[in-house]
């Protein structure tokens, strides 16, 4: 008589239920993970919109005057390309001596909020998974 191989149907489903159980704490976590990196990154492009800001002020001592919601893009800053466009909205509220840059998140993000400032003030909201930056 021959040995028997291969697997028996009991064994195939407990691999596949402790695959799922597996699975089912891993997905949350790693999607948590992919937001929260997202919004780094949107403080990365706020960081880098400041930058364009403060290199104004240093040519002109002003910085440039925007009003409230107004959209930050190419078009208002030629140096400026955001990483993460895709994931936030950028706005801009300026005067000649002020300035407070916002990253709202969309979709997925939209509870993120990130904020800075020409006092390098930064600020995050709970939902990005970080509060300060």
């Amino acid at each position: 008589m021959r040995p028997v191989r291969g697997f028996t149907l009991i064994e195939l489903m407990i691999t596949l239920v402790v695959a799922a159980i597996l699975a089912a704490v891993a997905l949350p976590a790693y999607t948590s993970y992919i937001n929260k990196s997202r919004a780094k990154g949107a403080g990365a492009d706020l960081a880098a919109l400041a930058l364009n800001m403060e290199n104004n002020f240093q040519l002109q001592l002003k910085y440039p005057v925007y009003a409230a919601g107004t959209v930050a893009s190419n078009s208002n800053f030629k140096a400026w390309t955001p990483a993460q466009s895709a994931y936030f909205n950028y706005t801009v509220v300026s005067t000649a001596s002020t300035y407070t840059l916002t990253a709202t998140g969309k979709d997925k993000l939209s509870g993120c909020n990130l904020s800075l400032d020409n006092l390098n003030t930064r600020t995050a909201s709970s939902s990005c998974g970080f509060t300060t930056w």
